[in-house]
């Protein structure tokens, strides 16, 4: 039997699944499903998906156009809820949260990177990674040092007041990451955020999720249609159909 087959490949992750303890995981998803109803005609986009990550993985979830990623992701934000079964984050089950409840739960815990950045165009780069933090407790001087902080740790140190339409692809995803870790998140979800860049900035981006997992121990989500990507990362799902077809820990 090869190490391709498989049933041994699902024992060798159920093997490393089993050696988690509570403490180590950072998400579970527990049987969830998403239903959409459009008129009489109800769609599964997502159907019985299970499965836990550790604290500091750098996760992939790949998969076909249509095939629940987007939905998975939506969920795993608390953007939205499961018709069926539970996410839990940092131990906390996200579905008995009302609206005010999951907003500051989702401004404290989690971290967003998109494919287009989501940055003002009319600040500059400090300014939008201190925005996160205006809801909070802090002075603006205390503000400012943390987000200056971060974006001389990720090599922005000299563009930090030059406003987006001033920076480069590659250099604006990295103010989105200082943007997504200036709260300290325990949870980043990024979806498709080397899609608009070229492979130079694509792979510093790769590097510097990496290298926050495990330095900062944060648990990175990140939904792409580049599987070269998925080499990278200590965890993929795959999903199809809505469904999880496939599951590999790599790490």
């Amino acid at each position: 039997m090869g190490l391709t087959d498989p049933l041994l490949e699902g024992n060798l992750n159920a093997l490393a699944m089993m050696h988690m303890t509570i403490a180590d995981i950072a998400v579970k998803v527990d049987k969830v499903s998403k239903v959409y109803s459009t008129g009489a005609v109800e769609v599964d986009a997502l159907s019985e998906v299970s499965f836990s990550l550790k604290k500091g993985e750098f996760v992939a979830i790949v998969g076909p156009s249509g095939s629940g990623k987007s939905t998975l992701m939506h969920l795993l934000g608390t953007i939205d809820r499961p018709s069926r079964g539970e996410i839990y984050i940092d131990g906390v089950a996200t579905s008995d949260m009302n609206g005010t409840e999951l907003a500051r739960f989702r401004n404290s815990k989690l971290g967003f990177v998109f494919q287009a950045y989501n940055l003002v165009n009319g600040i500059d780069a400090r300014m939008n990674v201190e925005l996160p933090l205006m809801v909070s407790r802090m002075t603006d001087s205390q503000r400012r040092e943390k987000a200056e902080r971060l974006l001389v740790e990720l090599g922005l140190g000299e563009r930090m007041n030059l406003r987006p339409t001033q920076l480069s692809g590659g250099q604006q995803q990295r103010v989105a990451i200082a943007r997504a870790l200036v709260n300290s998140p325990s949870l980043i979800l990024a979806d498709e955020p080397t899609g608009n860049l070229d492979t130079k900035a694509g792979d510093e981006v790769i590097k510097l999720f990496k290298n926050v997992c495990k330095t900062q121990h944060v648990t990175i989500v990140m939904v792409t249609h580049n599987f070269d990507i998925t080499r990278h990362c200590d965890h993929v799902i795959h999903i199809r159909d809505g469904k999880m077809v496939k599951e590999e820990v790599l790490r």
